[in-house]
């Protein structure tokens, strides 16, 4: 029984001793942290817990934000952590993130740990399009963000394709031009390239410098009313207090910088801005809810101090802490002079060594060379000649082919010349023969022609007085009338004929100008079909503003040429090759080596 009683004890001791701690994750841009928080702990000692475990000194420029329903709060220093209005959930889960902007990074960022954190809330905040930044600003920005996570451009080692997986330009800039992935890294690529030489840090702060002067850097927005109503922006930044149109977070309509504001209160929801000259009006407005007036308040009162603090001289800390950093920056400057002197030596002395070997290389391949000309110089004559042996025996070889051949040819011809000499007196004999009996035939028709011929004779002299008279009468006619005729008519009828085919060939190529100039406007309407989607209206010239409007009107420079009319070719053109070109309903002709005379 007492045993039990003993551990039921302990057990509730254990209880309340973890009731007295409870757990918190922090997340900053780079990673997650859990602390083990003990019951009683105020917002200030979690809060430089979380900076001693990131080495930061300079605190004052970030706190820790938690959401609470549809706003943000940030944690309260001087309160206990459990006593606010943070998830009750465990871990308690805190956002350590930079809650005042300096006006002037490079002069007041003095940790490297600061600018790093600062750099990477500042690219998130861009990315995601909480800060306007131009297209290209965008670029220029990426470029920096590239070299602080990849060092200097290699071509070597940053191929194409290297940035792929990488996120750079916010979606808006990507979706307002029509650009390919590969078409946006190669122009960061060519910006990443001149950045050659700095460190990680120095691209860092470029990206701090450059980002620092865009218009909603560093501003915290606020919806609020004045006293007619009327909707407006309240922004909070470094420099003081500016009031907004709803749709315009870049240009403030009115400003008031830190050091013209005498004193900012709220009553309830109503918020009073006085300036510091009582002259001017006491600025009033209304804001949504009483948590964001304090959320406003909290950060007017941060903001000043931190304004009227870079005005006066630092403090023992912060002027320890700049010349620490001046002392670390200029030992990391001597210590990447030594290594880069190192390195320089060391590729001398590789250049050297690589200098010694080709000079050894050099003189092995010309004592090689040397060897080889005289070896080939040796092959040469040898194969001189063995050439030369190799034609003799060439020539020998023929001459003997060209005897051989010769008898056998000589042979063979004496053979041939005795047949054909017996064919050729056989043949002889029987053409003997055969001229013999022509002979005898020839004399018999030699006999009846000249019987025939005294036949003729007789006859011709009976009929010749009778056809002299008709004869003669046909020989009297002109000889040249019958034929001239003719010929003027052949060249009548050539001309009316060559005319005719002359406007049929006119007429033809006419019609086929007009098939192929349909087709092209088919195809260019296809065109500009295809592509009305990819246009882009409002990137649009002036001159493509008036192409389209000659185009709908149906305008064109053609439109005001006078009709042509073709004068009459049959006096004006002579017969040589010519072309016609037809625009709109005039005619156009050009001529090879002539001309034609068009009248109007």
């Amino acid at each position: 029984m007492a045993s039990a009683l003993a551990a039921k004890l302990g057990f509730n001791s254990l209880m309340r001793k973890q009731a007295r701690s409870f757990n918190v994750r922090i997340c900053t841009m780079e990673s997650d942290m859990e602390f083990s928080c003990e019951f009683k702990w105020k917002g200030k000692d979690l809060f430089d817990m979380v900076c001693r475990a990131l080495g930061l000194r300079e605190t004052w420029f970030f706190g820790l934000q938690y959401n609470i329903k549809d706003t943000v709060a940030w944690l309260k220093m001087e309160k206990r952590v459990l006593d606010q209005e943070v998830p009750k959930e465990e871990p308690i889960t805190l956002y350590f993130l930079a809650k005042f902007h300096p006006e002037n990074a490079e002069e007041e960022l003095v940790q490297d740990i600061t600018q790093h954190l600062f750099f990477l809330q500042v690219k998130k905040n861009i990315l995601e399009e909480e800060i306007h930044c131009p297209p290209e600003a965008s670029v220029l920005l990426a470029s920096y963000a590239v070299h602080a996570k990849y060092g200097d451009y290699d071509p070597n080692v940053h191929k194409p394709g290297f940035l792929a997986e990488e996120e750079l330009l916010p979606k808006r800039v990507i979706n307002l031009y029509q650009m390919t992935a590969e078409m946006w890294e190669e122009r960061i690529t060519a910006c990443y390239a001149e950045h050659r030489g700095r460190t990680r840090d120095e691209a860092e702060m470029e990206y701090l410098k450059i980002a620092q002067d865009l218009d909603m850097y560093g501003v915290n927005y606020f919806l609020i009313r004045n006293k007619k109503g009327t909707d407006l922006l309240l922004g909070v930044d470094a420099l003081g207090l500016h009031i907004y149109e709803p749709d315009n977070r870049l240009t403030p309509k009115c400003s008031f910088p830190w050091n013209e504001i005498r004193n900012i209160s709220y009553s309830d929801k109503e918020f009073t801005i006085k300036p510091l000259d009582k002259k001017t009006n006491v600025f009033k407005f209304n804001s949504s809810r009483l948590r964001v007036n304090k959320l406003i308040l909290q950060l007017c009162i941060g903001n000043h101090d931190l304004f009227m603090r870079r005005r006066r001289v630092d403090s023992v800390d912060v002027q320890q802490m700049k010349a620490q950093a001046r002392e670390e920056r200029a030992r990391k400057q001597v210590e990447r002079q030594r290594l880069a002197r190192d390195e320089l030596e060391r590729r001398l002395m590789q250049l050297q060594d690589e200098a010694h070997m080709a000079n050894d290389a050099l003189l092995r391949s010309e004592q090689t060379a040397d060897l080889l000309a005289e070896k080939a110089q040796i092959a040469e004559e040898e194969a001189k000649l063995l050439a030369q042996k190799a034609a003799e025996a060439e020539m020998e070889m023929q001459r003997i082919k060209v005897t051989a051949i010769r008898g056998q040819e000589e042979r063979r011809l004496m053979e041939q010349k005795m047949l054909e000499a017996e064919m050729l007196a056989l043949k002889m004999a029987e053409e003997s023969e055969r001229r013999a009996k022509e002979a005898e035939l020839l004399k018999q028709d030699l006999q009846e022609a000249r019987e025939s011929e005294r036949r003729a004779k007789h006859k011709l002299l009976e009929i010749t007085s009778k056809a002299m008279y008709t004869w003669s009468s046909f020989f009297s006619l002109p000889p040249t009338v019958h034929s001239i005729n003719t010929m003027e008519n052949l060249s009548f009828d050539f001309k009316d004929t060559d005319m005719k085919r002359l406007s049929m060939e006119i007429e033809k190529e006419k019609v086929e100008y007009m098939e192929k100039s349909k087709h092209l406007q088919e195809q260019l309407n296809e065109l500009k079909t295809e592509i009305e989607s990819l246009k882009m209206k409002e990137r649009e010239t002036p001159l493509d503003i008036i192409h389209n409007q000659n185009t709908e009107q149906g305008t064109s420079k053609h439109s005001n040429f006078k009709k042509v009319e073709t004068a009459d070719l049959s006096s004006l053109i002579r017969p040589h090759f010519f072309k016609m070109f037809f625009y709109d309903r005039s005619l156009v002709a050009e001529q090879k080596s002539d001309y034609i005379y068009c009248s109007k």
